[in-house]
Parts: structure tokens; sequence; C-alpha cells
């Protein structure tokens, strides 16, 4: 296993004289990698001395926070799965465990079926061309990616209130305008049937002791070229959701599995809002899910100025493999990370949590461009997506809330509250110098410094 320039262990009450603030650094160069730096901080009575001001102020609070994690496709679990039984628990545990060296994951997504990050194309009731199967007597939970509910097993063995939202790729194709596993519709004669597969899904889910938390009907409604992908138009969606899904969760005592509509890019807020503005889709949801492959993050605190009733989900934001970590860092920390939280996301996934070295499995006609957090090869390295992650994961646990931090044009940052009674401040320095600053909490400060391109995250008890 690749060696981790973690050392993070150590407690805020290590020694008797511990500092105030523990900062844990990563640094675009990585030379620093979630790095728990030796000498932290200590709030002092002292004037800022004309530095840039942080101010912190646990009083004012926004949304509760309930999760930061990967999406856990069938190419992730296939790869974990073939490690060596040690090797993989040991990485479970540092996954998924916030103590110690772990990074504590607590939100997962999963595909309903086949993602373009699987082997291959699949639904779970799949049949020969030309043959339907309007009664679902061929479904079938184990038609593919067989590797996924023995590893969330494992994973639920490790920490069991972790939360999963799931969304499907594709409906299976005989239920599709075109039948083939990219492109085309959902048949209108089949919206009732396919409201009954994904239903049917979570049961089975149930079964294998597999609670999920949230479901989105389809992932990137109007992206037609990956595969497997399907369209729904805004109107289609609404229709579906409040004649068939939405009811069949009822009917089903499903009721409390969370419904969210787009899960799409922020450059379309004209869908969700037109499936918001029917009433009778909108009594069924909870919320809209979120990617930033096209658009402004700020489009998210849009929809929460009309609808604040509405939970926001941001979902996914894949690194490719032409980028560079220096550069994916500070993007992803910035619009990602603390992007997504200030305009009030209650989740942050990225996308893969693990690929091998030539960033598969994928199908045929998937994306073959996806660096996972983890690469999986004859050893296990930490890519940059695990790190803007873990800056969060392990410090913001599920119910915290986000609380007012100072907007600084040089220093983009957001602030926390944990359950625990700590405050976690994420801040970052994308430019090309080192930046001095203060954070200022009861009317007290610590005098900071950033080192040029790197990312900090500082903890200290709120009291």
């Amino acid at each position: 296993m690749a060696e981790k320039n973690n050392p993070y262990n150590l407690s805020l009450t290590d020694a008797e004289n511990a500092p105030s603030l523990a900062v844990w650094l990563t640094c675009a160069d990585q030379t620093r990698l979630f790095q728990r730096q030796a000498m932290g901080l200590n709030f002092v009575n002292e004037d800022a001395n004309g530095l840039p001001v942080i101010t912190v102020d646990s009083g004012q609070q926004y949304q509760a926070i309930e999760g930061f994690g990967f999406s856990l496709t069938g190419g992730s679990a296939l790869l974990i799965s073939r490690l060596p039984l040690d090797d993989k628990r040991a990485l479970l545990e540092e996954l998924f465990l916030p103590a110690g060296d772990g990074i504590g994951i607590s939100f997962l997504r999963l595909s309903i079926g086949a993602s373009d990050l699987s082997e291959c194309c699949f639904s779970y009731d799949d049949m020969p061309d030309g043959q339907s199967d309007f009664d679902l007597a061929h479904f079938d939970l184990e038609a593919g990616d067989i590797e996924v509910i023995p590893l969330l097993q494992d994973i639920l063995s490790i920490n069991p209130d972790i939360r999963i939202i799931v969304t499907a790729w594709s409906a299976p194709t005989w239920m599709k305008t075109n039948p083939r596993y990219t492109g085309g519709k959902l048949r209108p004669d089949c919206y009732a049937v396919y409201a009954a597969y994904l239903v049917k899904y979570l049961q089975a889910m149930r079964e294998k002791g597999i609670t999920l938390h949230a479901i989105t009907p389809q992932n990137e409604p109007l992206n037609q070229k990956n595969e497997p992908s399907m369209i729904m138009e805004a109107l289609e969606q609404a229709d579906f959701i409040k004649n068939h899904l939405g009811p069949a969760l009822q009917e089903a005592g499903l009721g409390e599995v969370e419904l969210f509509c787009w899960d799409h890019n922020c450059d379309v807020k004209e869908y969700p809002l037109a499936v918001f503005a029917d009433d009778d889709a909108r009594r069924y949801l909870s919320g809209s899910a979120w990617h930033l492959y096209g658009g402004d993050i700020s489009v998210l605190s849009e929809m929460h100025q009309a609808y604040p009733e509405m939970k926001l989900y941001f979902t996914e934001q894949w690194v490719g493999s032409d980028g560079e970590f220096g550069g994916d860092l500070l993007w992803h920390v910035k619009n990602v990370l603390i992007g997504s939280l200030n305009n009030w996301s209650r989740i942050v996934l990225e996308w893969n949590l693990a690929s091998d070295p030539f960033c598969g499995p994928h199908t045929s006609g998937g994306e073959a461009r996806c660096v996972g957090a983890l690469t999986l090869g004859e050893e296990i390295t930490r890519n940059v997506a695990y790190y803007v992650i873990a800056h969060a994961s392990k410090f913001v646990r599920p119910g915290s809330v986000r609380i007012y931090s100072d907007a600084q044009a040089s220093l983009p940052n957001t602030a926390l509250l944990t359950p625990a009674g700590q405050i976690v401040l994420i801040a970052l320095n994308d430019g090309a110098d080192p930046l001095s600053f203060t954070i200022q909490f009861k009317g007290k400060n610590a005098f900071a410094s950033l080192p040029a391109r790197s990312v900090a995250t500082y903890v200290w008890p709120a009291v």
C-alpha cells in the first residue's frame, strides 16, 4: 500500500498545552496531503493589525449537513472486492470511520442497474429483443455488478449509519422508445411498470439489509450520449413523479425514501423549476440534485430562494485523467466543496470511488477518463478527490450545520458547527503567494497563514 502522508490521528487534547485550533493542510504541489500540522493556532486578545479577517459566528446558522462521500460504482466495488481480505478491511475502515487515520465517508451514491462505470450495460429485468415483462417476473437484483451488495454489507458493518442515494442511468431497454441502452425515452405505456421496477429494487435491497435513504428517477436526464443513458424531459419527469413513482412509493410503504428531481447540471435551472412548479409533483419531492459540468454553483442559492423548503444535494463531479492534481484540487475545493456548501447543499459527493490505473472499468460507450478517488493497481493511490472530501468528511459529521463566516475573495471559505460542539473552518488559498489572515471567533483572533495553492481545515471547540 502506498504511504499515506496523513499524520492526523491526534486529538485536540493530546497534551496540556494543546493548541486551540488544530490544522490539517493539503498543498497543490502534494508536499502536504491532508497532513495534521505540528504547530496549531491559538485565539488571543490581539487586534487583526490590518490582516484579512474571517469572522466565524456559530449563532448564525443555515442548512443541516447530511454527509460527504462518493459514488460506489460497480467498477469501484469490483476493484475493492478483489483486494486481499486484510487490505480490503483496512481500506474500508480508513474510508468509512472518522477516527484515527479514517476520513469518515458518511454518504454514498449507487446506480440502479448499470452506470457508465460498470463493466457492461445491464438492468435488473433484461429481456430478449422483442419481449417485455410487465409483471417484472424476471426481476433479478444480481443481474450485474454483483460485488456491490456484499461490499455494501461490509461497509454497513463498519458504519451502519451511512446514507445512500440511488439513481438510474436507464430503464430496461424493453421499456424505452429506442430500445437500446444509449439515449431514447421511457415509453408512455411503461411509466407505471418503471415505477414498479424502482420500487421492487428498493424492496429487494431492504431484503439484503440495505435501507436506501433517497432516490432520483434519472441520472442526467438531458444527457443522451452516455452509455447507459435515457432522456426524460422536465414535464415528463413531473408526470412520472406525480402519477407513478410518488404514489408507488407511498403504496409500498416506502414514503420515507426521499425523492429528488433533476440530478444534472447547474446550467438548466429551468428543469427543476418546472418540476417544482407542478404542485402535485412537488408534494412527493424532498428536493433537487445537482452536478457541475455546466453552469455556476450559485444556481443552488437561486433554487433555495425560490423553494426554501426543498433540499439541495450535490451528487456528482468527476476528475478527468487529462487534469493535474493541483489545478483539480483548487477548482474542486472552491466550486464543489466550499461552493456547494455555501449555496445550501446538504451533501457533497465526488464521483467515482475507485478505478484501475487505466480509468476502468467502464462500459464500451461510457466515459473512459474518470479517475477514481482511489487508483487500485499494484498499490493503492489516493487521488485528488479523496483529499477534497477528506477535508470535510472527517470532521463535519452528519447533523452538523453550516454557520456564518465572512466571504473573502482571496480566501474562499465555509464554516460549520458539529454535533460534538466543534467549529470546522475550511479555507482555500488558490493564489500564487502565501496569505496571512485572522480567524476571529467570539471576539478573539487566531493568526493563520496559508501557503500558496493550498487548502486547510481548522478545527476548534465552540466553547
